[in-house]
């Protein structure tokens, strides 16, 4: 057998997606090459990787053992780089994430300088809804998670990043008053919910309830850029992060309407397993956080707590 490297990766990503079009696109490569890779791989086994029923291809058992033991050979690969790396004094490894929908108007800012003081740290990110990030988590799959609420039934270390404060939102064509208003407005307000689950929806509810306040539920979405966009078109109201909003406040699409009892409170954290031991990468990673924090945010969200006080 002759098989090469990039035939391995390229296999692995057909078994990932289950299609030659989403692995040539996730491979930044032509649907005929990916084909031609996999039919060069095919012809070193006597026993199908694939089969194509109907237009679906499938992997069969025997390309599902080929591929844990591809997996397997790309990591040593990859251990041997970082290794090299490590003997040349420079950090190396794999950094991987997962962070909730709304963590991605927070976590990049806390990247970017390491990742530009470490270019030779890889970094995975998986931007997912909560049930996903804490089945990660579980799991042992990621380094770190980014969410709002602690899971129920973890044990977990956590870095506290910063405050999450959350708003009633509607968009700008019906204007309210600058006073807070009475918890009564709900009554009239439909409202546009996150799906069950997220960390959004349960600072919401939990608003809710404690205030005995009883909504007209319009609809339910399944990410904030979605519930943002139904506010601005109109389609009703949300209790929404102000971190994801800062853009349509300042360009005037969306408002904030005060209300008692509002802004509902969370904390963007930064966990990870109790007792897992991390590795030199994500050690780094967790150091260089706690170290560069406070400037982090001052450079880049202190617009939270000017707004907060106005």
């Amino acid at each position: 057998m002759n098989y090469t490297l990039h035939q391995l990766q390229v296999f692995l990503k057909i078994v990932e997606t289950k299609s030659i079009t989403k692995a040539a696109n996730e491979l930044y490569l032509t649907q005929p090459a990916v084909s031609i890779q996999l039919k060069n791989f095919q012809d070193q086994f006597d026993i199908a990787l694939t089969e194509v029923l109907g237009k679906q291809l499938y992997v069969t058992d025997f390309g599902k053992e080929i591929a844990g033991m591809a997996e397997r050979i790309i990591q040593e690969v990859e251990a041997i780089n970082y290794k090299t790396q490590t003997y040349k004094g420079i950090l190396s490894g794999r950094l991987k994430l997962a962070i909730v929908s709304t963590g991605k108007y927070i976590m990049p800012y806390f990247l970017t300088g390491f990742i530009k003081h470490n270019p030779a740290v890889d970094l995975t990110m998986d931007v997912t809804n909560k049930a996903m990030v804490i089945s990660s988590l579980e799991n042992n799959e990621i380094d770190f998670a980014l969410v709002s609420l602690l899971p129920d039934k973890l044990q977990v270390e956590q870095e506290i990043l910063l405050e999450n404060h959350l708003y009633l939102v509607g968009n700008k064509e019906e204007k309210f008053s600058s006073k807070p208003y009475k918890r009564s407005i709900f009554d009239s307000l439909p409202m546009i919910y996150r799906e069950a689950g997220s960390g959004t929806r349960s600072v919401m509810e939990n608003f809710l309830e404690k205030s005995k306040i009883t909504v007209k539920k319009k609809m339910e979405l399944t990410s904030n850029e979605a519930v943002k966009q139904a506010v601005i078109a109109g389609l009703g109201y949300s209790i929404m992060p102000l971190i994801g909003i800062h853009g349509e406040l300042v360009n005037d699409s969306l408002q904030i309407i005060p209300v008692e009892g509002l802004p509902a409170r969370s904390t963007w954290r930064l966990i990870w397993l109790k007792n897992k031991k991390l590795s030199p990468t994500a050690w780094a990673f967790l150091e260089y956080i706690r170290k560069n924090k406070i400037e982090i945010l001052h450079d880049n969200f202190g617009w939270v707590e000017e707004f907060n006080k106005e």
